[in-house]
């Protein structure tokens, strides 16, 4: 990953005042050697353990002094003037908390990568979809979403947050992990009255899956437990949207069993039950 992502990324990121920073999450392969070695540039935070994406990026900007601060995720290459438009918009909307990028698919830059697209949303049930995906289908870019947006989430794939507002929300969720605790997170600004936008004239190219694969049962655990816990926290309606996902979710898993998932199907039971206790 570091060696295939993170050229493009010291390469095209040269806006003044601007650095890059990896934050090592408790590896225990050769990552920090790679670094030191062949990116020597790049300002390196060493954790002592793997604190997840949430606590792992917390912790990460602490040891940070900006006033934006971009999460990236390992597996996304940037293209030359990718950072520009996202801080001249923070820049010129001081209502905005965070922004992202048009995000498409590393695999087939024709398309846009799930996890955030063009921007996302949440329907009335709480489920995230996005400017270019709904469920696990992606639109091919034809410029369609190429004007500025407002959206209901930014994707952690590639976010640019202004980091005072970032520490006052209480960053991630450090209990979620991982998966969908940006959303979470875009929730609580936005319930503090911040906006958040997509600015289309920024692209990035995401692997996607490359921490945890699709098809994953521990993706689909967290994916069902996080998602519960978010509508918990933050939604008004949360016990009418409980309530019918409650069967939303067991129907889910039944339908998990009768097409031979059987893992998956234990994830959304273990995700249920996990849920409970946590909340």
């Amino acid at each position: 990953m570091l060696r295939t992502y993170l050229p493009s990324v010291v390469a095209h990121t040269t806006d003044a005042g601007c650095e890059v920073v990896v934050a090592d999450n408790g590896s225990t392969d050769e990552s920090l050697e790679v670094l030191h070695k062949e990116f020597p540039t790049v300002r390196t935070i060493v954790l002592d353990k793997n604190y997840g994406f949430a606590e792992g990026y917390n912790r990460a900007i602490d040891a940070t002094r900006s006033e934006y601060v971009v999460l990236l995720n390992s597996d996304v290459e940037t293209p030359e003037g990718w950072l520009t438009p996202l801080l001249d918009y923070l820049d010129a909307h001081p209502e905005v908390a965070a922004v992202q990028p048009k995000i498409r698919s590393w695999k087939d830059k024709r398309f846009f990568e799930h996890a955030g697209a063009a921007g996302g949303y949440l329907n009335p049930l709480g489920y995230p979809y996005c400017r270019g995906r709904r469920f696990g289908r992606v639109e091919e870019d034809h410029g369609q979403y190429d004007s500025v947006a407002e959206v209901e989430w930014t994707s952690g794939a590639c976010m640019c947050v202004r980091t005072r507002v970032y520490k006052e929300s209480g960053g991630l969720d450090a209990s979620f992990f991982a998966h969908m605790e940006e959303i979470d997170l875009c929730w609580r600004m936005r319930n503090k009255g911040w906006k958040l936008a997509c600015v289309p004239a920024s692209t990035v190219y995401h692997l996607g899956g490359g921490s945890l694969s699709y098809g994953n049962p521990r993706k689909t655990y967290l994916n069902f437990r996080n998602n519960l816990l978010m509508i918990y926290k933050n939604s008004r309606w949360r016990w009418w949207v409980l309530s019918v996902r409650f069967f939303l979710d067991y129907a889910a898993a039944t339908m998990f069993l009768l097409t031979g998932k059987t893992e998956a199907a234990k994830a959304v039971c273990q995700a249920r039950r996990d849920y409970r206790k946590m909340r």
